[in-house]
């Protein structure tokens, strides 16, 4: 799997954000099937960062309700990223 395939973008959320500035951690999506170790190579090859740690979550998709019928956003992955001291992602940095 390529770097490019494993991190699909960015999550952003008030959470992520707080998190971004005061923890240096950072919040992507990525591929269902990529690993832990997929993660942090992807990330350290494509930013230029050295990576610490890599928490990765499954989301459950929400029910969604449209009239009578009812609808299921889908399923996916996201990985929250922390970084080495003194290293930041400025691709980030304007989101």
């Amino acid at each position: 799997m390529r770097d490019y395939d494993v991190i699909k973008g960015p999550v952003d959320t008030e959470k992520s954000n707080l998190q971004k500035e005061t923890l240096n951690k950072v919040t992507l999506e990525v591929a269902d099937s990529a690993n832990r170790v997929q993660i942090r190579k992807a990330v350290e090859n494509i930013f230029d960062v050295q990576v610490a740690s890599v928490r990765t979550v499954r989301v459950k998709g929400k029910v969604k309700r449209r009239g009578r019928v009812l609808g299921r956003r889908k399923d996916w992955k996201k990985a929250v990223v922390t970084l080495m001291p003194g290293h930041r992602i400025k691709f980030f940095e304007g989101v």
